[in-house]
């Protein structure tokens, strides 16, 4: 980032490619981009990245939510003792690594891809979700302003070089924190996320080490919605009880900024 002109920020850049500026502030934007060839380079990237996720999901929007190749629906739940019943019963599933059921065509239109023990990854990041996600003291390990620790510990315990945790303010949602937590029996890293409506989500990431085909799926449970995705030796998954477009364009940022 070019420090001349501080005006501009990357989250001003990031929302610039998003098409969620105003007027001035666009204006504002291009003329910093004209200036500064290499960061218009890395906005037209992003922009060329979006458009490939919205038109890979083009299917997606024209399905109906009853749709049963679309989605896997479990019986929402209205109570929270019952959300808690149901949460205690999904930490053996969390455990033992439980199967979803059907989900859209992979990201790569190979709907034969077969995910293997990947497939649980929905229902782990949702479990995790239910638990962490109404936690109020304690629903992390490491809070955001430990951020560069936060980073660098799951990075060591999941092998990850420079693990990025992804920036989602210009979404609306700031980082509360992450959490170690198992995927698949091995170290995964869970990280938290929350607006100023007090509305939470979850990414999770782990390691994959049967499949190596980008996959993008969705899985929905009651008002718990996960967008996943399978890339190289890592999975990945956001999950939260808000609006489908608000978590898909969750997934399409954190897809953006998690190397590939």
């Amino acid at each position: 980032m070019n420090e001349a002109n501080p005006i501009v920020t990357e989250a001003d850049l990031h929302a610039y490619a998003d098409g969620q500026l105003p007027e001035t502030a666009r204006a504002r934007v291009e003329a910093f981009l004209a200036d500064n060839p290499d960061e218009a380079a890395m906005v037209a990237e992003w922009q060329a990245q979006s458009s490939g996720i919205r038109s890979l999901f083009s299917g997606y929007e024209q399905a109906k939510d009853t749709d049963p190749l679309l989605v896997a629906h479990t019986r929402a739940v209205s109570s929270t003792p019952k959300r808690w019943a149901i949460a205690a019963a999904a930490l053996v599933v969390f455990a033992l690594g439980g199967v979803s059921g059907h989900y859209v065509p992979t990201l790569l239109e190979r709907p034969d891809l077969q995910l293997a023990s990947s497939e649980s990854l929905p229902k782990q990041a949702e479990t995790a979700f239910m638990v962490y996600a109404a936690e109020v003291r304690h629903p992390v390990e490491v809070f955001a302003d430990e951020e560069a620790h936060l980073a660098t510990w799951l990075g060591k315990r999941l092998a990850i070089q420079n693990l990025k945790i992804p920036n989602l303010q210009p979404l609306g949602f700031k980082l509360v924190g992450g959490r170690l937590l198992p995927v698949d029996g091995r170290p995964g890293a869970m990280f938290m996320y929350e607006n100023q409506g007090g509305e939470r989500l979850t990414v999770i990431v782990g390691r994959n080490t049967e499949n190596r085909t980008t996959s993008f799926r969705f899985a929905s449970s009651g008002n718990i919605e996960t967008f996943y995705w399978i890339d190289g030796e890592l999975g990945y998954a956001v999950t939260g009880e808000i609006t489908r477009e608000t978590l898909r364009g969750v997934a399409e940022e954190c897809y953006r900024q998690f190397p590939s």
